[in-house]
């Protein structure tokens, strides 16, 4: 018997299909055999041959070819075949006598019979092996499915690797899915090698016009050198306004007019010292001062209250509050707009040739980690840098994902890590202009974050040099030349910035900024105003409106309390008169205190029975001429000498400065209030005649100040702090908050000394007095 056609690895039908041509084919070639056909009036031809007689000799009648033949008259009616022999089985003769002749149902009969027989010599042969028939179905079936999954994760919108009802949501809108049958119709099927290459080569086309265009658009794509990791031991004083070891009478009271960049609070669990690939710390992440949740981190600019008798004192004479100018429309400000328009617009591109090839698994990764799962997300990305070395977008991610392990963990370690990282992504080939742009602003970001302000400088430059048109990257340059001091060079950055784009509200406010700390405050005015006013991101910042107020008024312009208020309404200042940027949300604010109000009466009591000691330590330092008394340096005098010998700054004696007064010093160190402020100073001060002070505010409302008047001319010096003046008496001490606005005459015919300690704000807990970072 002839073999079954083989199923499955050559058929392109779905599985359906080859069950039912299965059962088909069964019957057809069942007689597919090297066997002669029966053929209708085969039983007349064997009759005929018998000569139309029975065995009996009785010559049949007609009627008895019509019924069909029992088995029983088969076996009694033997008739004769083809070749002579005789066989079973009757039939009837016709007219002329020529033998037995069958019907056409019992050839029916005939045939259905031999099909029931064939099949169960088929089955009870074996003959053909259905396992085999099964498996090949089922192979057939998995190849199908892998061919349609294929087609269909080119729509996986969510990145889970499949597509499902929650990627047709994404991609259509019900409209859409109601239309969509045909279409999903046509995907069940599998589509023929004609197609297939048709459809390869519209899609390798279309990737070569989208590889044309991003070239276009974003320039040519560049890999950075590695960073240079040269230790620079000088990179921690460069985020601190004053060093307390080496500038012991710098005044930090006036820290905010001084119009040096502020670089972010910093915690003292990490203080950086080198530039090196790898730091060492323990384990605990630096807390950024705008995102964190400790005491030191919370300080934010608040609206407090006053007491009632601030409150019952005169606000200064405010004009109409100045008006953001809408930025006109010139020649000069299309271009720009229009880049920012273009830039808002664009979708990043992140993904290169081969990146797209492993789209479906990056996007898997990418998805637990804005899911949160940051663990998981690492090693995913983990795995897929080591599968694909060369893959710019899967180490971003991982660099990500590691970005989002540091915040999680509170470890610098990680942070490092992540750093490393991103420079790696953007060093590969084939990187994409966007992803290296990302990467690269992002590892400036985490460096600078880190204390590396250094490296982040380095980062930077590096970008502007692949980017020499990106304005906002010019703009992040010079923020990092003020952050390490170099105000030369922030200058020359902006200065290109507005040359390319005179209306740049970024540029604008830090260029007066800069101006301002050169002394030249009329030209600082206008830019910092214009800057202000253009409203763009960056620009609404405290120290501006501050720079700025404090400017008008040295030039005796009313309309820095128009500036002020706005700065107060904006969340900026905790009012027009208390304008401190470093806070700490509800402390109580009045200008004026007395000793019992701030708790500190022992204190206050020991000052005033041992000022006359204090004082003749004082002037002998002196008459001995030593040096001691280094001269104000922070912009605030408009005319005169003013003269400070500090003892202590940041909760911290300076040097051997207690040498030359030792009885003052052992007196003060029974006081921890005072001595471990770390956000004051202990010091003497010195003023000779016809000093003016401008008026001007300390950096934090978290300290209170005292004055121990030592030597007072009887008239011509006085202090004013919001609209009230006072006068120093000699062996008293007067008590304010200098974050309110206050201002000092000299205008006596002799020298001023006093004694000045600043203690902590007496509603501060131990918890926040130990945690608070030092200023």
């Amino acid at each position: 018997m002839q073999r079954y056609r083989r199923y499955g690895a050559s058929s392109s039908a779905p599985v359906e299909e080859v069950h039912a041509e299965d059962e088909v084919s069964t019957e057809e070639e069942v007689f597919e055999q090297d066997t002669e056909p029966l053929v209708e009036g085969g039983g007349q031809a064997e009759v005929q041959q018998t000569g139309g007689v029975t065995k009996d000799g009785v010559q049949p009648m007609k009627d008895d070819l019509t019924p069909a033949v029992s088995e029983t008259e088969a076996k009694n009616h033997p008739v004769e075949s083809k070749n002579g022999k005789r066989t079973e089985g009757g039939g009837g003769g016709g007219d002329t006598g020529g033998g037995p002749k069958y019907s056409m149902f019992t050839w029916l009969v005939v045939l259905a019979l031999l099909g029931v027989w064939s099949s169960v010599a088929v089955v009870y042969f074996d003959i053909v092996d259905y396992d085999s028939v099964i498996a090949r179905a089922k192979e057939f079936h998995m190849n199908f499915s892998q061919v349609l999954q294929g087609k269909l994760t080119a729509y996986d919108a969510d990145g889970d690797g499949d597509f499902d009802v929650e990627d047709a949501k994404v991609l259509l809108d019900e409209k859409k899915l109601r239309a969509s049958g045909l279409r999903r119709s046509r995907l069940r099927t599998v589509e023929t090698k004609e197609e297939k290459k048709k459809g390869l080569k519209a899609e390798r086309q279309e990737q070569e016009a989208e590889s044309s265009q991003h070239v276009t658009e974003t320039g040519s794509e560049q890999a950075v050198g590695p960073e240079s990791t040269s230790p620079d031991a000088t990179e921690r004083e460069a985020l601190l306004l004053q060093d307390g070891a080496d500038s012991g009478s710098q005044d930090v009271e006036s820290e905010i007019q001084a119009a040096v960049s502020l670089p972010p609070v910093l915690d003292n669990s990490f203080v950086p010292e080198e530039e090196t690939d790898s730091i060492d710390t323990t384990g605990v992440l630096l807390k950024d001062p705008t995102t964190q949740g400790s005491v030191a981190e919370s300080e934010r600019l608040t609206s407090s209250t006053l007491t009632d008798e601030a409150e019952k004192q005169p606000e200064p004479p405010a004009t109409a509050e100045p008006q953001m100018e809408t930025r006109p429309d010139t020649p000069e400000t299309r271009p720009q707009e229009k880049l920012k328009e273009k830039m808002k617009k664009k979708k990043p591109k992140l993904f290169n040739k081969f990146d797209k090839s492993i789209k479906t698994e990056i996007d898997a990764a990418e998805k637990l980690r804005k899911k949160g799962k940051v663990e998981e997300a690492l090693k995913a990305f983990e795995q897929l840098v080591q599968q694909y070395p060369h893959s710019p977008r899967a180490r971003y991610g991982k660099a990500q994902a590691e970005d989002d392990l540091a915040e999680k963990l509170r470890s610098n370690d990680m942070l490092q890590r992540a750093i490393t990282s991103y420079r790696e992504a953007a060093e590969l080939p084939d990187v994409t202009s966007d992803l290296l742009r990302a990467a690269l602003k992002r590892r400036a970001e985490r460096q600078q974050f880190l204390g590396r302000i250094r490296g982040s400088l380095a980062t930077l430059e590096k970008l502007v040099q692949v980017f020499p048109d990106d304005i906002s990257l010019k703009n992040d340059l010079g923020v990092a030349h003020l952050l390490i001091g170099d105000n030369k060079g922030a200058k020359k950055v902006y200065e290109e910035v507005l040359a390319a784009a005179p209306a740049d509200g970024f540029a604008k406010v830090h260029y007066g900024f800069i101006l301002k700390s050169e002394n030249k405050i009329a030209e600082s005015i206008p830019y910092l105003r214009e800057g202000l006013e253009s409203g763009e991101p960056g620009t609404d910042d405290g120290r501006f409106y501050f720079h700025l107020g404090d400017a008008l008024q040295r030039v005796g312009d009313d309309s820095a309390y128009d500036w002020y208020e706005l700065g107060h309404k904006r969340g900026h200042f905790a009012s027009v008169w208390q304008r401190s940027l470093y806070n700490v949300d509800g402390l109580r604010a009045q200008p004026w205190w007395t000793a019992k109000e701030t708790g500190y009466t022992d204190l206050v009591k020991m000052l005033e029975r041992n000022w006359k000691t204090i004082r003749d330590e004082a002037l002998a330092m002196m008459d001995q001429n030593t040096g001691v008394f280094m001269p104000e340096e922070e912009n605030l005098r408009e005319r005169g000498e003013w003269g400070q010998y500090t003892l202590w700054q940041q909760g911290k004696k300076v040097g051997n400065s207690c040498q030359g007064v030792p009885k003052t010093c052992s007196l003060m160190e029974r006081y921890p209030e005072a001595t471990g402020c770390k956000r004051g100073q202990i010091k003497f001060s010195v003023m000779q005649p016809g000093t003016h002070v401008w008026p001007h505010t300390g950096p934090t409302n978290c300290r209170l100040r005292m004055h121990l008047g030592l030597v007072i001319p009887k008239h011509g010096c006085r202090i004013r702090c919001t609209n009230q003046t006072r006068e120093w008496e000699e062996g008293k001490v007067l008590i304010f908050d200098d974050s309110f606005e206050h201002e000092v005459w000299q205008e006596a015919d002799s020298f001023r000394l006093i004694f000045i300690v600043d203690v902590w704000h007496p509603e501060l807990t131990p918890y926040q007095r130990q945690t608070l970072s030092p200023i």
